[in-house]
């Protein structure tokens, strides 16, 4: 068997659901399509993305000798569900377990050290998210998925629960070379749904009106009127677009234990969450996605929802 097929197996046998192998190549259209949202101001306060363009563009700008992209994806979902309670806020299903980035992370390291042993002249750089790089792009252009209307990533088996990774290597591999069709069709559930319009167009969501990006990355003291008049009940992030999304009817539960939901991380109770001393917060929140809003965020969060 080739390398690439070797690489392949060997992610799935570290716990990933989908993989793929695609050249490293420079990501113009999709550069296009960034710089385009970035000048409509999408992003917000999201500065970050704007500085690091061409860095999200070409992979060698990440790693430089980089010749191949192992693009992996891991299933999240988990059988629970909300309460709509209004003594709680809800938790975007993607931070009830322990934090994501550390769980690909290993997986992908392990991968790595796997391909090392095989491979002494390998050399890899790992990306979770963290990274300026563009996951979405890499994913769609390796066949997991294609990109939805809501703008995240729909695989046929597990929908658009997946987290996404990737291993660039400075390895010549087989690529593959099969994107997947586009199966939203003439769907609009995820447009239609969002309460506060935020998906502008299909495939493109301005984050300056989305909720999960108001009660996450946004740092003002307290939320926008229109977002906290639609906000639903949510406490940090939303999934909205994903839960009306007719390919998240058929998601089968991941056998990554390490996402199952923390006590209190689906639905959280809002008054414990106003009275969290930051000691409590560094202690509840320790190794949870979570930790992204900041106590000061959680607290504005529960504060609004209780007005």
């Amino acid at each position: 068997m080739s390398l690439a097929k070797n690489i392949k197996d060997r992610a799935l046998f570290e716990g990933f659901n989908k993989v793929g192998i695609v050249r490293a190549e420079s990501l113009d259209d999709e550069g296009r399509r960034l710089s385009e949202w970035l000048a409509r101001g999408h992003h917000g306060e999201m500065s970050w993305m704007a500085r690091d363009v061409h860095k999200r563009i070409s992979p060698q700008e990440i790693f430089p000798p980089a010749r191949a992209v192992v693009v992996v994806a891991l299933n999240y979902f988990t059988p629970h569900q909300h309460q709509e309670d209004p003594a709680t806020g809800k938790i975007s299903r993607y931070a009830w377990g322990d934090d994501y980035h550390d769980v690909v992370k290993e997986k992908l390291w392990s991968l790595l050290s796997w391909i090392k042993e095989r491979e002494p002249r390998a050399e890899g750089k790992i990306c979770v998210d963290i990274q300026p790089t563009m996951d979405k792009a890499w994913a769609v252009r390796a066949g997991l998925g294609w990109l939805g209307k809501h703008s995240n990533v729909i695989t046929p088996e597990f929908g658009s629960w997946v987290f996404i990774g990737e291993l660039f290597l400075n390895l010549e591999l087989d690529p593959d070379t099969e994107l997947m069709e586009d199966h939203c069709g003439s769907c609009t559930l995820c447009i239609d749904a969002c309460p506060t319009d935020a998906i502008t167009e299909p495939y493109v969501v301005d984050s300056t009106r989305c909720i999960s990006y108001a009660t996450i990355e946004l740092r003002a003291p307290e939320l926008p009127s229109e977002i906290q008049k639609n906000v639903s009940g949510w406490l940090y992030g939303c999934d909205i677009c994903q839960d009306v999304c007719p390919w998240n009817r058929f998601e089968g539960a991941t056998d990554e234990r390490r996402f199952e939901p923390r006590t209190g991380n689906v639905n959280a109770n809002l008054r414990d969450i106003m009275d969290l001393t930051p000691e409590v917060y560094a202690v509840r929140f320790r190794g949870s996605a979570m930790k992204r809003a900041k106590l000061t965020g959680l607290q504005r969060n529960a504060r609004a929802l209780t007005q």
